[in-house]
């Protein structure tokens, strides 16, 4: 039986500005010098290692021109609604072989975790991937060869304006067996990002959604207990945004007792968001505390307001209120005594019965 799998996309990291338009034209084959060839090895054997079976092909995606690379990381492009671009990626066959891939564009998306995903090949592009045109489905490049692959970006008429992320993927699915021995296909892929800006009104927003709390108390009381504070991250608006979102922790009266220091929220696509959990130590109980969440979104072109929400959780010093509790039996018991003593006292005979010294 042959299964169907597909490795994470090994993709870019940083932008650098793009170049002007060009026309395609047909893919250009270049040899690759051997120093620029090995530095391309080192960064696709990740890949490599990642697949079952060890495979020996390696290749990588890049941004590119009519003439080669040009230093960008990510495709990032600007377009009106019904325009149309044009752009390249080079495909770098690092293996002795020639080797045949399948290139196509996809939308892409955030994991939970908040990191930049593509669509799976079986699934269906709706957005800036279904909008990327090739002229073929597959591309041969010879071996230790890099080739220019140019493609067209149409944008629909209706588009909405903002961010659209992709990705350009070239992959190639091989047959493997796995450790229980069966046939397994992997598709293996390797992408370049593209970012596509709509030209119209932006609304660059994030959303701070379903804060929950919970309170673990210590078993020694003087260290306090572990706040664990989970909150959902959401970009409700139409361009990408990062920030940096930071937990305070409250007392009775607005009584500072702990907070964290401020983590970086990773860039979010529009519709995208990420799923934050925050522990926090030695928060001691003071019956009612209050958590208080405040993110600060990072935007390319403007400074954005500080977003906060709060939510409480009951936390009983139950520690504090059992020795309360021992405190008012011990006090009880003693004017209970102290009552009965005096009351004895009270009743006790101050001499002889004259009948009993008869």
């Amino acid at each position: 039986m042959v299964l169907r799998g597909a490795l994470a996309a090994v993709l870019l990291l940083t932008a650098l500005p793009t170049p002007a338009q060009a026309a395609p034209t047909p893919a250009q084959a270049a040899p690759i010098p051997a120093r620029a060839a090995a530095a391309l090895v080192q960064a696709a054997t990740a890949l490599v290692q990642a697949a079952p079976g060890g495979s020996d092909v390696r290749w990588s995606v890049q941004p590119s021109s009519a003439k080669g690379p040009d230093g960008r990381d990510f495709i990032i492009r600007r377009a009106a609604p019904g325009e149309r671009l044009t752009d390249y990626v080079g495909i770098t066959n690092l293996t002795a072989r020639p080797m045949t891939f399948t290139v196509y564009g996809t939308d892409a998306y955030n994991t939970e975790d908040g990191s930049f995903a593509l669509l799976p090949a079986a699934q269906k592009a709706t957005d800036v991937g279904s909008w990327i045109a090739l002229g073929a489905t597959e591309y041969t490049v010879p071996a230790n060869t890099r080739l220019d692959v140019p493609f067209a970006i149409t944008v629909p008429a209706d588009a909405t304006p903002g961010d659209h992320a992709g990705g350009v993927i070239a992959s190639i699915a091989e047959e493997t067996t796995n450790a229980q021995g069966r046939k397994v296909l992997v598709d293996r892929r390797v992408a370049a990002r593209v970012y596509l800006t709509v030209a119209g009104a932006t609304a660059p927003t994030l959303k701070i959604d379903t804060v929950r709390l919970e309170y673990t108390a210590a078993t020694n009381p003087a260290d306090g207990g572990v706040m664990t504070v989970r909150y959902l991250v959401r970009n409700t608006g139409n361009v990408r945004l990062s920030g940096t979102g930071s937990v305070r922790v409250n007392g009775p009266f607005g009584w500072r007792l702990a907070g964290t220091e401020a983590m970086e929220i990773p860039e979010l696509l529009p519709g995208g968001s990420v799923a934050v959990t925050e522990r926090i130590l030695g928060v001691q109980p003071t019956v009612r505390l209050t958590a208080e969440v405040a993110l600060e979104p990072a935007s390319f072109d403007r400074k954005l307001p500080v977003i906060t929400r709060g939510t409480s959780v009951w936390a009983w010093p139950w520690a504090l209120i059992a020795l309360l509790a021992m405190g008012i039996l011990y006090l009880a018991f003693r004017l209970v005594r102290r009552g009965l003593s005096r009351r004895r006292l009270k009743n006790r005979p101050t001499g002889l019965d004259p009948a009993a010294a008869q």
